[in-house]
């Protein structure tokens, strides 16, 4: 694909953002803002319960944005998940690493 499935794991955000109905098993039309360091920007169209394929998780409170720029998962959404979350920064450079946790 050209990118369109990826997600970017994001520490910054509250909820999972997803470009693509296609990731929902139902979507609750709704429109709402969201902030951001540019301020308030009216960008969610709906929210709904991520699909489940392969290793993907499950959110039930993910939100649908076909405006957004890319795929934003939330670190609360990956721990959910069973996955532990390691970051670490070096000078310039931040990396994550993620576990799974079967113990959840």
């Amino acid at each position: 694909t050209n990118g369109e499935d990826l997600c970017l794991a994001n520490s910054a955000t509250t909820h999972t953002i997803l470009k693509n109905k296609k990731y929902f098993s139902h979507l609750t039309m709704q429109k709402a803002s969201i902030s951001t360091i540019f301020g308030s920007t009216k960008i969610i169209e709906s929210y709904g319960i991520l699909l489940p394929r392969g290793t993907t998780f499950q959110i039930n409170d993910a939100l649908y944005s076909p405006k957004s720029q890319r795929n934003l998962l939330s670190f609360k959404d990956i721990r959910h998940n069973g996955y532990h979350i390691k970051t670490i920064s070096e000078g310039n450079d931040v990396s994550s690493n993620y576990e799974y946790n079967s113990r959840k």
